[in-house]
């Protein structure tokens, strides 16, 4: 059955989509519209003709009818069989041969599926043929970006206009374009509106605007690009014309550009446009932005736009990585001070990144400027769009010595950078991202969280203390993907949560377990090595210029004591809502012996802090504790040792005493680590 003329019988009431493709008609001006008399939205074939509006030249062309589709803001599903359209406009009637098996033929771009085949001339008519809209009116234009996330860019029948969370979700992703590609650039690779490389693209999603008309069509219309103003700043569109060169890819869209006239060149069907996105998902920015491209009838003042289609992307979030993910690279300092140069340190920790199969990565004095707390400049995270992934280093609002690492030595090729600073707070202790960790992958009462939490460490609610910068953690929960949960650090006088928690990675069903310092495990150690007979075996043996405390003489100090039931007391707070908020169970927790001692009200480690180690897949380097020794060895390494290496874990304990204790810090504040980022994709998150 062919398109009907006017004078034919109605079209049946309902006939079947062809399988594997559908309509998703672009959005129309409803008020180009108006009812033509004798029919109405019930009628089984109910016309509406475009007129124009009152006031303007034109809202398109004068006697249109597009017979079968309902009255709405967006046209859905025109009836298979009974789409018609006839021009009252110059020339002849023309006929052409389409029937329903054919799929719907596109009207003004209004299709999405099968475009309009091209028509055979015939010169009868009723059933043979039907007469129809000039070749001119008819056109394919859509805008395809990948909504199915599959890596390529392929029409679909999600909506475009919407982004969906979860397995079964839909939506493009932009990535922030916040590496550096070639080496002569100077900042990000999103501050440049010229290419610098071909490399760049990679970190573009690509978008595909079909334009496919007869050229006779642009003689009166015109395709326009836009963004919405407040998406402008947050994305750059870049349009590939021409040749290969860099130059062949003109930014036409971004900041103070919110829309661009394309230049379509005849018989061009297709055109290649690449976005970038300019800024992570923020306090002010919910990560949402759009692109629509629009046929405009140019003979109109103003001029109208007939058709627009759209398409929404979500700027990829900064995602951290835990310690259960496979470690990458190991950083640290080579630093110089009283006690001389760190390099015993340095091959230590050499041996464990040789043991651990993990590269390692020394900064010089000369770019760290004897600053040797790395894990508190920076922190190691990824983004991730279905086409491609790359790392991304956040620094921290910290800027001591060294600030310039991360932008100077970090940043690349495929290697992204961003910072926060607060503008309106001093910077404290806190701002440091050894007081920034991330949980593994935790269930709490039903809820997923397949990419961890953020643990932020920061003051008891309502106390007034020290917080991490609002800018900070107005970010880290703009991410989305990682709730952030704030615990109870402003007990200690540095202040972090590397302090007192840490994760490693187990083998059983769990995957991993949370270690807490435990300052009741290690006197309850302690009382028991005196029980049998070893209270004279002292702490800090072996260790010069420093005082040895014997186990009878620290279970005898009261204020020693004092201070590490106050510490516990801390520690517990945290317990009860780590286990709350992760989902954890007593079995899931290991407490590893520690002391602490309060100064000006604050508690510092008594002996190296052990649970601020290193992670490296099953290998850990731990901070030496020096404790009493029993037959030769150290009672504190021999109880660490119990606790973890059932789990299928390897300890190595390396001294960090002069050159990281004695400064407030251990081997996790002195070493920082990239880790592969997570299997699971982020898109399939339901926050």
């Amino acid at each position: 059955m062919g398109l009907q003329p006017d004078h034919s019988r109605p079209p049946p009431s309902r006939v079947p989509e062809p399988q594997g493709s559908s309509l998703n008609v672009g959005t129309l001006s409803s008020a180009a519209f108006s009812q033509i008399p004798g029919s109405g939205p019930n009628c089984g074939a109910s016309s509406w003709k475009l007129r124009p509006r009152p006031g303007l030249q034109s809202q398109g062309p004068q006697g249109l009818a597009i017979q079968g589709m309902q009255m709405s803001e967006k046209v859905k599903s025109p009836r298979l069989g009974s789409l018609k359209t006839q021009s009252h406009r110059g020339g002849p009637p023309r006929h052409w041969v389409w029937s329903p098996e054919q799929g719907c033929p596109a009207l003004l771009g209004l299709g999405r599926g099968q475009s309009l085949p091209r028509p055979g001339r015939y010169g009868g008519t009723g059933d043979r043929g039907a007469q129809v809209t000039p070749p001119h009116l008819f056109s394919d234009i859509s805008l395809d970006a990948d909504t199915g996330r599959t890596g390529n860019v392929k029409r679909s029948q999600a909506d475009k206009e919407r982004w969906r969370w979860g397995p079964e979700g839909y939506g493009a992703v932009l990535l922030v374009n916040c590496d550096r590609d070639s080496l002569r650039s100077v900042g990000t690779d999103l501050t440049d509106t010229q290419l610098a490389s071909r490399d760049d693209l990679q970190d573009m999603s690509p978008v595909v605007l079909t334009c496919d008309a007869p050229d006779a069509l642009f003689e009166s219309y015109k395709l326009v690009l836009n963004v919405p103003p407040s998406d402008s700043k947050r994305m750059r569109v870049f349009c590939a014309r021409g040749g290969n060169s860099l130059l062949d890819y003109e930014q036409v869209l971004g900041p103070q550009h919110l829309s661009y006239a394309v230049a379509r060149q005849p018989g061009e069907r297709k055109i290649g446009l690449y976005v970038e996105g300019l800024s992570f998902p923020d306090a002010n920015f919910l990560g949402l932005v759009s692109l629509s491209v629009s046929l405009v009838d140019t003979k109109t003042l103003p001029e109208v736009p007939l058709f627009t289609d759209t398409v929404a992307f979500r700027v990829a979030p900064w995602i951290m990585t835990p310690n259960t993910q496979p470690p990458l690279e190991l950083y640290v300092c080579s630093v110089l001070d009283s006690h001389g140069p760190n390099a015993q340190f340095l091959s230590d920790m050499s041996d464990l990144a040789l043991k651990a199969s993990c590269k390692l990565m020394i900064c010089p004095r000369v770019e760290n400027r004897n600053d040797r707390w790395i894990q508190d400049e920076m922190e190691f995270g990824y983004t991730e769009a279905p086409h491609k992934a790359f790392p991304v280093v956040f620094d921290s609002p910290r800027n001591r010595g060294l600030k310039d690492f991360p932008y100077k030595r970090i940043l690349g090729p495929d290697f992204g950078y961003v910072t926060r600073e607060s503008q309106s707070t001093a910077v404290s202790g806190l701002d440091s991202f050894g007081n920034l960790d991330v949980s593994p992958p935790v269930v709490v009462e039903g809820k997923e969280y397949p990419l961890g939490r953020i643990l932020i460490g920061s003051c008891l609610p309502r106390s007034g203390g020290r917080r991490m910068a609002k800018v900070v953690r107005d970010f880290l929960g703009a991410q989305r993907v990682q709730a952030p949960l704030e615990v109870y650090s402003d007990w200690l006088s540095v202040g972090h949560v590397d302090e007192f928690l840490t994760f490693v990675p187990t083998s059983d069903q769990k995957g991993f377990r949370l270690l807490l310092a435990s300052p009741s495990a290690c006197l309850k150690l302690f009382q028991k090595k005196k029980e049998e007979g070893y209270g004279e075996a002292a702490q800090f043996d072996g260790l010069e210029h420093q005082v040895k405390r014997s186990i009878n003489e620290m279970l005898a100090d009261r204020r020693l004591r004092n201070d590490n039931l106050y510490a516990q007391r801390c520690i517990d707070w945290n317990r009860e809502v780590l286990k709350r908020e992760l989902g954890l169970t007593e079995h899931d927790i290991v407490d590893i012996p520690q002391l602490f001692s309060l100064k000006d009200a604050y508690a510092e480690a008594f002996f190296p802090d052990m649970v601020n180690m290193v992670v490296l897949g099953r290998h850990l380097g731990i901070p030496k504790p020096f404790g009493p020794l029993i037959n030769g060895r150290c009672c504190l390494e021999e109880e660490v040792r119990s606790l973890l290496e059932p789990l299928g874990l390897h300890c190595t304990f390396i001294d960090d005493y002069l050159a990281y204790h004695k400064l407030l810090g251990e081997i996790h504040c002195g070493s920082n680590v990239r880790r592969k980022p997570f299997p699971f994709k982020w898109w399939h998150v339901v926050p």
